[in-house]
């Protein structure tokens, strides 16, 4: 079984607790108080892998930059959800993509862009022109979708965030064992300095 965590992140009402109770369950709900952080875990089998899935899904409050950092750092790969009938939710979109690229300190974590509420084309302030473009110009995935009306389309863009984690090269093992090597090296240097 091969370990993936991932973290959902988005303003509030953007459906991003819909989306995870949709993908575990296969059912829809509305509306939630959604006040804690809350970890789903569930197991799936994406392309003959069996995956131990962990999805992390934080309530959005603004000014908690100190608390995300931690929990961007635990995971694998990001989903960054917006509404396409809430304009200020797109618009947050970037500053989370900053906070992801300069904790990670990698502008090529794996990262899908979600625009949910497709079902709502009456209320629609974000084309899907507009959502295409930030994705490309943020280097993510991009997926438009109504969580409330399709399971598959929220299966799909898991599995796709899921692919890219699997795809990220791993850290090249020469050049990490090298780094620990004079890691190792620079403090037994500074504690037979102390020693003297």
């Amino acid at each position: 079984m091969v370990p993936v965590k991932l973290l959902i992140l988005g303003a509030q009402n953007t459906g991003k607790t819909a989306l995870c109770v949709r993908f575990i369950t296969k059912r829809f709900i509305g509306e939630y108080d959604h006040k804690k952080e809350v970890t789903y875990r569930c197991s799936r089998t994406v392309d003959q892998e069996t995956v131990d899935l962990e999805i992390l899904d934080l309530p959005f409050k603004v000014g908690f930059k100190i608390s995300l950092e931690s929990s961007i750092r635990w995971a694998d790969g990001f989903l960054l959800l917006y509404s396409i009938t809430q304009r200020s939710s797109f618009l947050e979109i970037p500053r989370l993509k900053t906070l992801i690229d300069q904790t990670k300190q990698s502008l090529v974590f794996p990262t899908v862009l979600v625009a949910n509420k497709a079902d709502l084309e009456v209320g629609r302030k974000v084309t899907t022109e507009e959502g295409q473009k930030l994705a490309k110009d943020l280097g993510c995935g991009f997926r438009e979708l109504s969580v409330a009306e399709a399971v598959l389309s929220v299966e799909a863009a898991i599995f796709q965030l899921i692919r890219s984690v699997f795809q990220r090269p791993l850290p090249d093992r020469r050049s990490y064992m090298l780094t620990v090597r004079h890691a190792l090296t620079r403090k037994l240097t500074r504690s037979k300095t102390m020693q003297w």
